[in-house]
């Protein structure tokens, strides 16, 4: 099965692919729950591993991904036809994976897999209001039956919300001054696009840093992308949910693209590894605390100059990988 024949038509091309099937590696038999089906890239390379019975679960919160009923009808077709694998497709936020396998009916899980943050699709689309380069309505959800997009709350948060919200989750050093703005220019008009967006921040930043660190407003996009999608609150959720489903000797994987999903999913992983956290001088464990997680990658697996030569957007992604003990 050829991945690229499912992804092409919407240029979507998925991050660390070989290193994901390595490294998760599913045998056959194996439950199998990809967290963010997205483009099925992932996906269809994992399937070809769990042959010939098996269990595959599909979640996204993007209804796009569910144009995906082009997708899984093709993708679907063939598996029916050379193995017996159970394929389930859920439109839902793996935040609330707990329900999501409950309602299922699994029993435990061998392998999950999370490839966070933003898709190149989701980007691409100037309609979804992801992109600063392109102009297009202040969305950015991710899931676009949520009530609230980008725009409300640009127009609706206060100047030391704003502030946070830049400073915490796109650690921009301007972020008092780009709230500041926003504040100012949303009491003249409402921000309704992302041009006004960013042309608001290359106001606020001074000249001479805006010719530092690639484009000016990337910071402050990803920012009020993670904060209106509650996208680390919904990491450790969902990532604390897995290690509970997985089975002894299952993995899980996570892919990540910028520091700060880096860091929660490190932290997470150390702490579910660690054993006695009895003070140093107590001569015998009263904490009865044993490892749950062996972290695997000891360090983060990044791509190859290959790979980021062929897709530049590869270039932050990072893989970590835990095995349940």
């Amino acid at each position: 099965m050829d991945s690229s024949n499912l992804t092409s038509t919407y240029q979507h091309i998925p991050v660390l692919l070989a290193e994901v099937t390595q490294q998760l590696n599913p045998s056959s038999s194996s439950v199998v729950v990809d967290c963010t089906f997205g483009y099925g890239g992932h996906a269809s390379a994992l399937l070809r591993q769990i042959a010939p019975r098996a269990t595959f679960i599909g979640i996204d919160q993007d209804e796009d991904a569910h144009i995906t009923e082009q997708i899984v009808a093709s993708l679907g077709q063939q598996i029916s036809a050379q193995r017996q694998i159970e394929f389930i497709m859920v439109h839902d936020n793996f935040a609330h994976l707990d329900r999501i396998l409950t309602d299922i009916g699994v029993p435990y899980v061998d392998t999950f897999l999370f490839d966070v943050g933003v898709s190149s699709v989701q980007i691409d689309r100037s309609e979804r209001g992801f992109s600063f380069k392109e102009d297009g309505p202040l969305d950015m959800r991710m899931d676009r039956s949520m009530p609230r997009t980008a725009a409300d709350l640009l127009n609706e948060e206060s100047v030391e919300e704003l502030t946070r919200i830049i400073s915490q989750y796109g650690e921009e050093r301007w972020a008092s001054r780009i709230a500041q703005f926003i504040v100012q220019r949303r009491a003249q008009v409402p921000y309704e696009s992302t041009a006004q967006l960013v042309e608001t921040i290359k106001d606020a930043i001074p000249a001479s840093a805006r010719r530092e660190g690639g484009h000016p407003a990337k910071r402050t996009f990803q920012a009020l992308r993670i904060a209106l999608n509650d996208e680390l609150g919904a990491l450790e959720r969902g990532l604390e949910a897995a290690i509970r489903w997985l089975r002894p000797g299952g993995r899980v994987g996570v892919i990540t693209f910028h520091s700060l999903e880096d860091r929660l999913v490190k932290q997470m992983f150390r702490t579910y590894a660690q054993g006695c956290i009895c003070p140093d001088d107590m001569p015998i464990c009263q904490c009865d605390q044993e490892p749950v997680l062996e972290i695997i990658t000891r360090r983060a697996i990044v791509p190859g100059a290959l790979e980021i030569e062929d897709n530049p957007r590869a270039r932050s992604s990072k893989l970590r990988v835990a095995q349940k003990r």
